[in-house]
């Protein structure tokens, strides 16, 4: 595989090339704030980025997303399959990624995920200024050694970059004649990484991860739940900007004509109210607490006990988007830490 180096101007010639080809999502600055967006000219890209405001998931489960149309004749689906680039996504974003292809993967396959990240080229960015609440250092996200398709690293005034796929590869076929990156910036790379690994630690957290699920299994009674569901207000924010939340409803939308319609997937969340409401008008999660608790086991234990993976990468989005402060995920793991002494 390739590993270029590219000054900043050579950085966007190869971006505005690509834009040639395919259509891009890149990230880009909305005001104070970071978002991926799509790309109409490589001087919109900004990787110096400490986070965006929603993970870069959307464009593999979006929001809301049509699965088939019926009709009076019938119903056909609706799989979307155009090639597009995630241009920029973080190490930490990157890990969640690959956490949700073998979430989608697994018994019965989802032909509409699945297709997407088909057709999806993802361009993984080391982190160059670490958001205030980011915590990927303490839970192994904070550098990605592999995965992604190609992998950019600002070092000095120039960026490394190098292929880690053969989609990458093709990716990168237009810069194939630029300089070899040599061991020198090979080394200020690795610098980079170690430096990364302990930037992005805004939070401590004072567990490690893997002995998460086994906290959880002794702490399903510990009164933080019921203390901190408190002052939930079941918003779901936490849901929403979670890079490894994935649960969804489908619903089915009829045309004003009565004849036709859509049948659509939407982002779903366990801290919504009737998240865990049933026929019969059954809810088994009812109370705040319980939904509240069913977070934390979800990220930390259900999904180990399942893939042997926590899911929870640290990205910190949950802290800063919950109004009322109660979301931070190393505050409550330390807390149950601390009642296990």
């Amino acid at each position: 595989m390739s590993i270029k180096k590219l000054e900043p101007a050579a950085l966007n010639r190869w971006v505005d090339g690509i834009l040639q080809k395919q259509k891009v999502y890149g990230i880009q600055a909305r005001g104070d704030k970071f978002v991926f967006d799509q790309l109409d000219r490589a001087d919109q890209l900004r990787l110096d980025y400490d986070v965006s405001v929603t993970a870069p998931k959307a464009f593999l489960q979006p929001p809301c997303e049509t699965l088939l149309r019926f009709g009076e004749k019938g119903f056909e689906s609706v799989v979307e399959s155009e090639p597009f680039v995630l241009f920029g996504v973080h190490p930490y974003d990157m890990a969640a990624i690959l956490q949700m292809d073998v979430v989608f993967a697994e018994g019965n396959p989802d032909i509409h995920y699945l297709e997407r990240r088909k057709n999806a080229t993802i361009v993984v960015c080391d982190v160059q200024n670490a958001s205030e609440n980011v915590f990927a250092g303490c839970m192994g996200t904070a550098v990605l050694e592999s995965g992604g398709d190609v992998l950019v690293t600002r070092v000095g005034s120039a960026y490394v970059v190098e292929s880690r796929s053969a989609r990458g590869e093709a990716l990168m076929e237009t810069i194939a004649t630029a300089p070899v990156a040599g061991a020198r910036d090979l080394g200020e790379r690795k610098a980079v990484w170690e430096k990364n690994r302990k930037l992005l630690r805004r939070h401590e957290l004072k567990v490690k991860p893997e002995q998460l699920p086994a906290l959880l299994e002794k702490s399903y009674d510990h009164p933080v739940w019921e203390e901190k569901a408190k002052r939930c207000f079941s918003c779901g924010s936490c849901n929403l900007v979670c890079p490894t939340c994935y649960c969804f409803n489908v619903r089915d939308t009829v045309s004003y004509n009565l004849k036709d319609g859509e049948r659509e997937r939407v982002w779903d969340g366990c801290m919504l109210a009737e998240f865990a409401l049933v026929a019969g008008g059954h809810n088994f999660r009812k109370k705040k607490a319980e939904r509240y608790r069913h977070r934390y086991y979800r990220k930390g234990k259900y999904l180990h006990d399942m893939h042997k993976q926590i899911a929870c990468v640290g990205c910190g989005r949950c802290i800063a988007a919950c109004v009322t402060k109660i979301a931070n995920p190393v505050e409550i793991y330390n807390r149950l830490a601390e009642g296990q002494k």
